[in-house]
């Protein structure tokens, strides 16, 4: 199966580690990375778009189908944000994409990268856990191929990274410990570039992929 992927958020640590990895992929033919401003990689598989409102994409739409597989790695902090303003940029922003895309593309597979701790249920005490439950929640209704909710914890990135967080690199150091002493709440970023690209390729029994299956599916 050959992957023609878009990608979302790859100025970011985790958009930029999974476009790297799709990028090396033999089974990727082609990357589409949408952003508000150029990403700053050449690739022969790249193509870009630059778009500046996320919240309508009707111009730009001739030029996001054809492809089958979305990896949406978009996303912001909730520190010092309320939950109004963190609501538009997280669930408003995403599923405004999603939405475009699951119109224009029904054997899509739509991976999204939530995070550990994320509230399923969507009453917990937490905010960002809330609105990241209900984002999950209702990616799972648009009529895609597929959809699968990935919860990381701490990522290592990978050693070719730019845009990595610079307490990600120093904590990376000691990654082999944590692998031992936390396995549920630790993974690379090369697991979780791969692990997207497999579904993508051979599905899994479970949408929402925590800690312990990335390294599973990645391998």
């Amino acid at each position: 199966m050959k992957i023609k992927a878009i990608i979302f958020g790859v100025t970011g640590m985790v958009g930029e580690g999974v476009l790297l990895q799709a990028l090396n992929h033999p089974d990727v033919e082609s990357v589409l990375v949408v952003g508000r401003r150029a990403c700053g990689i050449t690739h022969s598989k790249l193509k870009e778009i630059i778009h500046n409102d996320f919240y309508n994409f009707q111009a730009i739409e001739e030029q996001l189908t054809g492809y089958n597989a979305c990896f949406f790695c978009l996303g912001v902090s909730s520190i010092g944000m309320n939950e109004t303003d963190y609501t538009r940029v997280t669930y408003d922003l995403t599923m405004s994409a999603a939405e475009a895309l699951s119109k224009l593309n029904s054997e899509m597979t739509f991976c999204y990268v939530s995070g550990q701790g994320t509230d399923s249920s969507e009453s917990g005490k937490l905010m960002w856990a809330r609105v990241k439950g209900k984002t999950e929640n209702d990616l799972a209704k648009l009529p895609f191929k597929a959809v699968y909710l990935f919860r990381p914890g701490f990522i290592k990135p990978s050693k070719n990274q730019k845009r990595a967080y610079k307490a990600s690199m120093v904590i990376g150091i000691i990654y082999p410990i944590l692998k031992v002493l936390l396995p549920k709440y630790v993974c690379t970023m090369d697991d979780l570039g791969m692990a997207m690209i497999n579904v993508v390729k051979f599905g899994y029994k479970n949408r929402v992929l925590e800690n312990r299956d990335i390294p599973q599916v990645a391998s």
